[in-house]
């Protein structure tokens, strides 16, 4: 079993941190064999993200809310104060609409190197399991974003490698929010994961509802 102890231009809670180690030492003590690996590259995986979607002819943010039948979301729509659209959700058309003005040759680019990152990931991973936590920060407030849009996200960069990942809860922190834990395993390997978090599941009781405050 890995350990991934990669470092981010945006720190990871202390408490994720923590939640990640109870786990592991769970899964020590029914007999794994523990790993700490580091994954530099994860914090470069943000361009690529976004070029993969691209590529894969998506429809856009835009596209997607007019489809719902919901107000139609611009650039300068999303520069303005105010609307019915939540800052993430500006903020990540921002970030798509300046992606789709990228050069093609640098689009072509991204990809690229997000294949071949997607093939170091799931080498990396082998037969075994990787841990990480799922995102930066516990759950933010209603409305808000969960950290920094521009910063790589542990789920958008296994979502890249194209690997299974199983999201397990750990109980909650000190403000009554949910914590969790990442299983990720190598392609075709979904049962593993999925085992892996059953036993988890097993020593800390799975899912707990957020307190009331």
């Amino acid at each position: 079993m890995l350990i991934s102890e990669s470092a981010f231009v945006q720190p990871i809670n202390r408490e994720l941190l923590a939640a990640r180690e109870r786990a592991a030492g769970a899964l020590a003590a029914a007999g794994a064999r523990l790993e700490r690996i580091r994954l530099p590259k994860m914090r470069l995986a943000g361009e690529a993200y976004l070029a993969a979607l691209s590529d894969a002819g998506n429809a856009s943010v835009a596209q997607m809310l007019e489809e719902a039948g919901a107000e139609r979301l611009t650039v300068r729509s999303a520069l303005r104060r105010g609307g019915p659209h939540t800052v993430p959700l500006k903020a990540l058309a921002l970030l798509e609409q300046a992606n789709r003005l990228q050069p093609p040759r640098r689009v072509s680019k991204a990809i690229d190197w997000g294949r071949a990152y997607a093939r170091e990931i799931a080498e990396t991973i082998g037969d075994g399991v990787l841990l990480h936590p799922p995102l930066a920060n516990v759950a933010p407030r209603h409305g808000r974003t969960n950290g920094r849009l521009y910063v790589s996200q542990p789920m958008a960069v296994f979502n890249l490698a194209a690997v299974p990942v199983t999201q397990v809860p750990l109980g909650l922190g000190s403000r009554g929010l949910p914590l969790g834990v990442q299983v990720a395993a190598a392609p075709g390997r979904d049962h593993v994961s999925i085992a892996v978090a059953m036993e988890l599941e097993r020593v800390f009781g799975g899912w707990v509802p957020p307190s009331a405050h």
